[in-house]
């Protein structure tokens, strides 16, 4: 990989004319994996042996690749080696007695480019480079352009093997997306997956299935049943009302038989209202703007509560039973048999026992009215027609039989002997009506459960896949700041983009303990440094902490590298910038809210001295934080295809790691120009001179020694922060 790194790099040299090279150093042995912190996590490696590596990188050449005597004893001659002669160029090696290698690089085969045939390029895995977010407004202010290469050539160029990935590959959040639509899987694949899908439910279901009883259908979970049972029913009305037609019918049916049954008019118009009544009851819940609120209280109740639900259903369907029974009461009580059994059955005065087989098809209709009663369960339909039934058959086989024999006889004159009585037919077909009905109901009382556990299911799932976004939203949160976060979970963001702002004026602080590196050992008393560790996790939680205060609420921790912590201020976008009539941003008095932040940097960078003392008087320790502060222009984004990492880069974050590097243990070091801006917020200074910084030269610098009270100051709060203590240094 480092071979395939420095291929890259020298591909970027020749297609970008930059004079730009990479070292890279290995070593090889034990370290401590984890995460540091409470905000902005990041997974880290720390030992003797990751310090190692970073010297192996820091002493070795531009172009090639530097490896300890460990890496070199575990390649066994893999690699053509040739003297690093590492301990010259690093007296940390030197005084270890460290043997280095270099890696001799191999000559790629005739008319093949790169690390072993492989060709690596710029472009992306598709040909194209991904869209960079560019915006330069002040402060983050969102100004959006895409650019992509214009070069054929690099559009052109493909990466061949997936082994080296590209560097520069765009970041995508939905990787299981990607690899859909990368592998080209075809519609038979698809197809299969969701038919895996499909059965993998059922069988879900299924196993649900069997927490129910099997003759009453009930859950054997109380939860469960308890949940069904309040499940609205908005079909109630209308099943109620069916009840209502059911009657009209069975009341048609009469009147066609004998218009002269007085009790036909009086038992229609009774159940009628009743019915009406029940079904105004149960429709009042399903349309509140038309019926007054204590009427649609009432419904409501009577929907949410099982017992009164199956109440109404009951009621409705003894109405129809009661006024039918009524109607065939009243028909035998006036229905006289005729002296002679071979007269004609019209002797009778009455008419209604000319076709006494008519009302068995009213119980018919009774029974189907009591199967649309959708509020009631199965057990309870079958009850009640099992009494209609009854009823009927009771009415059939005493006190009608009498009808029904006259009928027979005058039917079948001839054939009697052979035919079955038609009262045992009745109460047969009323029976066997009664037992399809009950498997109709059983069935549809089963599809509704099925579907209660269907909605059971997708709620769980939505409070899954709510509670995952959650934790995802609260994890990417916690590894980018809230407002790149943001972006990244936004619906319109595009995954080709890379995120990318400037910023012209940014605050910068580097905090490190120089004294740990003496504290941390990998000693069995240490548990191989892994105290030494949770100790260190302790002090970047107390840092953490101190940023969920108010007054550092423009403050943002970047990362932290070793015992090293780095935040800046002023990176959230300003929302409202101040501009004046010409287009340009206003000066003068609102040049100390500019810069606001960075006096709030200030004080938390000895809010964290406070701090750090503080634990120090806790366990008896003598840890110093050596700060380093500078101001200026930085560019921010997030760079890497895995494992995607919010960072900042500039001359402005190097002069503050300079300014930390060339500090004094226990004070904050600044330049010239950030002395300017924070000592009119009340920062007291003294001048420490000029030093030498590499790169940069002799830099005249300040170090920080308090604040004044912030109550004096414009546009600060009269608080008193724990760090106001006034130093006499």
């Amino acid at each position: 990989m480092g071979l395939a790194m420095v291929d890259a790099i020298s591909s970027v040299r020749e297609k970008t004319r930059t004079e730009v090279n990479m070292r890279v150093g290995i070593h090889s042995g034990t370290v401590l994996g984890g995460v540091l912190g409470q905000k902005n996590w990041q997974y880290d490696v720390w030992s003797t042996d990751v310090t190692l590596a970073n010297k192996m990188e820091a002493s070795g050449i531009p172009g090639r690749v530097h490896i300890s005597q460990s890496t070199h004893n575990c390649l066994n001659g893999e690699f053509e080696l040739e003297p690093g002669d590492g301990g010259k160029r690093s007296e940390y090696l030197q005084d270890r007695g460290i043997q280095t290698y270099l890696v001799v690089v191999p000559k790629p085969p005739p008319g093949k480019g790169g690390i072993n045939g492989v060709k690596l390029s710029l472009a992306s895995s598709n040909g194209n480079s991904p869209l960079l977010i560019n915006t330069t407004e002040h402060n983050g202010s969102v100004h959006t352009t895409c650019t992509s290469p214009d070069d054929p050539e690099e559009l052109d160029t493909r990466v061949v093997n997936p082994s080296f990935p590209n560097p520069r590959r765009r970041l995508r959040l939905r990787d299981l997306s990607e690899r859909v639509v990368d592998s080209e899987q075809n519609q038979q694949e698809l197809n299969q997956l969701l038919d895996a899908a499909l059965l993998e439910r059922e069988n879900v279901q299924a196993t649900k299935g069997r927490c129910t009883n099997r003759l009453s259908m009930r859950f054997t979970v109380p939860e469960l049943e308890s949940r069904f049972s309040v499940e609205r029913e908005k079909q109630s009305g209308a099943a109620i009302s069916c009840s209502c037609v059911v009657l009209a019918f069975s009341f048609l049916v009469q009147l066609s038989i004998d218009p002269g049954l007085w009790i036909n008019y009086i038992t229609f118009v009774i159940g009628e209202i009743l019915l009406l009544i029940l079904t105004v009851l149960s429709l009042a819940a399903i349309f509140p703007r038309m019926f007054p609120e204590k009427l649609v209280v009432f419904s409501t109740w009577i929907d949410r509560t099982r017992w009164a639900r199956n109440t109404c259903a009951v009621t409705s369907a003894l109405i129809v039973t009661l006024a039918h029974t009524a109607d065939m009461l009243v028909c035998l009580h006036s229905y006289q048999s005729p002296p002679d059994r071979n007269l004609n059955l019209s002797l009778s005065h009455s008419s209604c026992v000319k076709d006494p087989k008519y009302y068995s098809y009213i119980s018919v209709l009774a029974l189907i009215g009591t199967t649309m009663l959708v509020q009631a369960s199965h057990m309870v339909k079958a009850s009640l027609m099992l009494v209609i039934g009854g009823t009927y058959s009771l009415l059939s086989l005493v006190g009608w039989r009498d009808i029904f024999e006259d009928y027979d006889r005058e039917r079948f004159q001839h054939l009697q002997s052979l035919v079955i009585p038609s009262c045992y037919l009745t109460v047969a077909t009323i029976f066997v009506m009664i037992l399809s009905f009950y498997c109709f109901t059983r069935h549809v009382e089963k599809l509704a459960r099925t579907l209660f556990l269907w909605k059971v299911d997708v709620h769980e799932q939505k409070e899954r896949v709510y509670e995952m976004r959650r934790r995802n939203e609260a994890l990417v949160t916690n590894m980018l700041p809230e407002h790149v976060a943001r972006h990244f979970l936004g619906s319109k963001k595009r995954d080709e983009e890379l995120y990318s702002q400037s910023y012209d004026e940014i605050g910068v602080m580097f905090a490190s303990i120089p004294n740990f590196s003496d504290f941390y050992t990998e000693e069995s008393i240490n548990n191989g440094g892994i105290e030494c560790l949770r100790f260190l996790n302790e002090i970047i939680s107390d840092f953490d902490g101190l940023l969920d205060e108010p007054q550092f609420r423009n403050i943002t921790k970047i990362k932290t590298i070793g015992s090293t912590y780095m935040a800046a201020s002023g990176l959230i976008p300003d929302p409202s910038p101040n501009y004046n009539s010409t287009g340009k941003r206003e000066v003068g008095p609102c040049a100390r809210e500019r810069w606001q932040h960075l006096a709030e940097l200030a004080d938390f960078a000895l809010a964290m001295k406070v701090t750090l003392m503080n634990i120090n008087y806790q366990s008896f320790n003598n840890f110093m934080l050596r700060i380093g502060m500078n101001k200026g222009g930085v560019l921010a984004g997030v760079i890497g295809a895995r494992k995607p990492h919010y960072d900042i880069w500039g001359n402005t974050v190097n002069v503050a790691s300079r300014m930390e590097s060339t500090g004094q243990l226990g004070n904050i070091q600044v330049v010239e120009e950030t002395y300017l801006v924070l000592k009119d917020y009340g920062f007291r200074f003294v001048r420490r001179g000029p030093i030498y910084v590499k790169g940069k030269g002799e830099l005249v610098t300040y170090l920080m020694k308090g604040r004044e009270k912030l109550g004096s100051f414009i546009n600060t709060s009269s608080v008193t922060l724990p760090h106001q203590v006034v130093d006499t240094a």
